[in-house]
């Protein structure tokens, strides 16, 4: 990952927290990234609040020997829009999550912006066509929805806006991929794809508060050391499958029968089990496993759970879990 960057120029603009770990991450893979605010002594205080944000990660371990000076060497402050972005090969907003705020910095970064320049939104939530539609060439946004902490978070979602050019989503993944970072190209809906399943589990965590089920404190506990134990290393679907799909299915129907619509088995569910793919078990299910894939999972998944465990224990008895 070493200066696999390092004939690309980044304008970051928007320098708080989540814009300067984007330009950290640039940076220590080797692209040159000036960052840019709202006024130049904003961008100033930024980038100091960034050579002190690397040389702490660098002094916990939590980054490679020699980062916080890669940083310091390739980030600067821009004092304007036009000096930030006149020579970026690609330019990345990140500042914050309202509409009006982003298009009215989107008509700017249109204005100043090499023709050639990749423009990306770090948007969480906002579909790309709708911040499109402040430019007057559409086709030339695209999402890339980073997720904070920045430098420690491997994913990033890729989302193509109306007319993305094919060529300009490839760019943008294996960029990703030089900056040591996964890229998911996803479509664009409101929430992407992290935020939709994020925020569907909070809404329900939240209910079970105001039933009085349990508290914050307790849901968290019970989220961290079931379910959430295992996400790490096997997604919803991969857990579905490995525990049986007509069983989910039977889980459905107890919880839709008490806790009303919202619990109802979703078609896609009901269509496989009455099919008899079942997952794991008959392998199939929403993935297609082959016999030798059941079985390196569960070799596997063991030994990833202890590790896992083991990790927390050491992290807990050190006072850091």
């Amino acid at each position: 990952m070493n200066d696999a960057l390092e004939s690309t120029r980044a304008a970051v603009v928007g320098a708080g927290y989540m814009g300067l770990g984007i330009a950290q991450v640039l940076a220590t893979a080797g692209a040159e990234v000036a960052i840019n605010d709202s006024d130049p002594d904003r961008t100033a205080l930024s980038l100091r609040r960034l050579h002190d944000q690397a040389r702490t990660h660098q002094r916990a371990g939590l980054v490679p020997p020699g980062t916080a000076a890669k940083v310091e060497e390739r980030v600067r402050a821009a004092t304007s829009f036009e000096d930030a972005l006149e020579a970026a090969d690609l330019v990345i907003e990140a500042v914050p999550e309202n509409p009006g705020i982003k298009t009215a910095v989107w008509k700017q970064i249109e204005r100043f912006a090499p023709e050639a320049a990749v423009l990306a939104t770090n948007t969480s939530s906002i579909p790309i066509a709708e911040l499109a539609r402040s430019l007057r060439h559409p086709h030339r946004l695209i999402g890339m929805h980073w997720f904070n902490p920045a430098p420690f978070v491997p994913g990033i979602e890729v989302i193509p806006g109306p007319g993305t050019p094919s060529e300009v989503v490839d760019w943008v993944v294996d960029l990703a991929g030089k900056a040591g970072k996964t890229a998911t190209v996803v479509a664009d809906t409101p929430g992407f794809v992290a935020n939709r399943l994020q925020f569907a589990l909070f809404r329900e965590a939240a209910s079970i508060v105001e039933e009085g089920v349990a508290d914050a404190a307790a849901i968290d506990a019970v989220v961290r050391s079931t379910f959430g134990f295992r996400l790490p290393f096997f997604g919803p679907f991969a857990i579905a499958d490995m525990a049986g799909l007509d069983v989910y299915q039977g889980a459905f129907e107890v919880l839709g029968s008490a806790l009303g619509e919202r619990f109802t088995p979703p078609t896609a569910l009901t269509a496989l089990v009455d099919r008899g793919d079942l997952g794991a078990k008959t392998g199939r299910g929403f993935l297609a496993l082959s016999p030798s894939d059941i079985d390196q999972r569960a070799r596997s998944r063991d030994e990833k759970y202890r590790a896992l465990e083991n990790l927390l224990k050491a992290m807990r008895q050190a006072g850091k879990g």
